[in-house]
């Protein structure tokens, strides 16, 4: 053996180690990658083709879930939205705080600037940061104070994201307008805008009043301002060319989110999308009506998805897709006929929007708040199914831990850090989860208890089952996915023991 085969063979063994020792490196560096949240509306763990929906096509969601973890037990904090996105911003579940309910669009501010929130998490570690999309978390001092024609704060900048491009609160409540930063998008000075909840600010004419004048009419409520032809839940007069046109809402906070990742595509960024689909009123753009047999709420499902590959693809475009983290998932369970007549009821034709769940929007009983959960990251993510325990009051901490940006004890009252479990390393997430709709129902593995108490055991409106009984219940989730057989009879031991924990949580600091 000569030494220049001697040699060679000591470069590449050499080259190797190199190799190797980077490869350690990169991976055992704090984790950076670009984070894209995409917050649906009301979309049920059945509505995605990657869940078993099987007439509405999601090319660019299974595709996510094609390269990334697809969770099976996955949850909203509560099962309507305003507590869902309170919890996810704070890290604390919503029942703690008064004033979290279902907000009008009116609504003060309810989130504290003086306390952390996942955007100054990642604004802490250096994130250029922004949200597009629902906001319904309140904007302003609150009614009759909020400056609709003037500088609006507190907001989302006050919350640690730098850029906001939002809706106030829902498309079917006024003020049916964007906001951008701190200020409405498209006001004319000479036609200001006025908003109550409480009685008409003009002699216009109303959904309820006026129905001659709908091109979607109302099947309970909404019935109040019209503005392009549906009535919504409250009074709005004035800034007539500044409202949104609600066939375009999905391209515009689409094209908003691009123009987000491209201004920012050379730096670390955090963006929260929330889409406003598949709420209501669901007035897809024409290019997506009659995609799905189900009318348009199948038809605004189909246009989710393409919001959702208008980012992909700009990530994709911009070489960002490696190393970016998107995560997709919903503020609540499903829910059918939320407030208008757009024949998503009589057009299900066999689909079932909450898959093998009872329940839905409104309910404590599973589909409330059991919804899809995707995540992606190519870089560390390997594609597989996770059947971990997950909850979104859970992303404060978890993006916290994962940018090992540190916080004291008791920064997340309820929210654990689950990084592993996120990323699909580990079949191990939380071992109890507090369900909030109207009352609690507590998890704990395969067992859901809910306690016994008064309550209509359906919502009237939305004809959804809300899991109110005046008897304890309790359901081995694993044999009984559908809440059939209420078992608690049969384990009072069980019911008791999960009955004093909910009631130890609820009346402790944290979960």
């Amino acid at each position: 053996m000569n030494a220049s085969y001697i040699s060679r063979r000591c470069f590449w063994i050499f080259g190797l180690a190199i190799v190797l020792v980077l490869a350690w490196t990169a991976r055992s560096a704090p984790a950076r990658p670009n984070v894209v949240l995409i917050y649906a509306d009301d979309v049920g763990w059945g509505d995605l083709g990657c869940y078993g929906a099987r007439t509405i096509p999601t090319p660019h969601l299974d595709r996510l879930a094609r390269e990334g973890v697809r969770f099976t037990d996955a949850h909203a904090p509560a099962a309507t939205c305003t507590p869902s996105r309170f919890a996810l911003l704070s890290g604390m579940y919503a029942w703690r705080q008064k004033g979290t309910g279902v907000l009008p669009g009116d609504a003060a501010l309810i989130l504290d600037p003086a306390k952390p929130t996942l955007a100054s998490v990642f604004q802490r570690a250096g994130y250029r940061t922004g949200v597009v999309g629902k906001w319904h978390l309140g904007l302003g001092p609150g009614p009759g104070k909020t400056d609709w024609n003037g500088e609006i704060k507190p907001g989302p900048l006050e919350l640690g994201f730098e850029h906001a491009f939002l809706m106030p609160a829902t498309g079917d409540r006024v003020p049916c307008v964007y906001v951008q930063d701190r200020r409405v998008v498209g006001l004319d000075p000479l036609d200001p805008i006025r908003v109550s909840f409480k009685e008409p600010l003009t002699n216009e004419p109303t959904g309820r009043a006026n129905p001659e004048f709908l091109k979607m009419h109302p099947s309970h409520g909404h019935d109040m301002t019209i503005v392009h032809g549906i009535s919504r839940i409250g009074y709005m007069s004035g800034g007539r060319a500044a409202r949104w046109k609600d066939e375009e809402m999905s391209d515009d906070f689409a094209r908003a989110a691009v123009k987000f990742i491209e201004r920012h595509q050379a730096q670390p960024f955090f963006l929260y999308l929330a889409p406003h689909d598949i709420h209501v009123p669901r007035v897809p753009h024409p290019r997506f009506v009659g995609k799905t047999p189900h009318g348009p709420r199948g038809d605004a499902m189909v246009e989710l998805d393409d919001c959702v590959g208008q980012v992909l693809a700009a990530l994709d475009r911009f070489g960002l897709a490696r190393d970016t983290l998107v995560v997709f998932s919903s503020d609540n369970g499903p829910v059918v006929d939320d407030g208008y007549r757009d024949d998503a009821v009589t057009r299900l034709a066999g689909h079932r929007p909450a898959g093998p769940w009872r329940g839905g929007k409104y309910s404590r009983f599973e589909a409330g708040t059991r919804v899809p959960m995707l995540v992606r990251w190519p870089a560390r993510v390997k594609p597989s199914v996770s059947d971990a325990l997950m909850c979104h009051v859970d992303f404060t901490a978890t993006f916290a831990a994962l940018l090992e940006q540190a916080f004291p004890t008791g920064t997340w009252v309820d929210g654990e850090a689950h990084v592993p479990a996120l990323l699909g390393e580990s079949p191990v997430g939380r071992d109890h989860l507090v369900e909030q709709a109207g009352g609690l129902a507590l998890r704990e593995g395969r067992w859901k208890f809910i306690p016994g108490g008064s309550g209509p055991k359906r919502n009237e409106p939305t004809d959804t089952e809300l899991g109110n009984d005046a008897n304890p219940q309790l359901y081995d989730l694993q044999s009984d996915p559908g809440e059939v057989d209420n078992v608690a009879p049969r384990n009072p031991e069980r019911v008791e023991a999960m009955r004093k924990r909910l009631e130890t949580i609820r009346n402790r600091g944290g979960g």
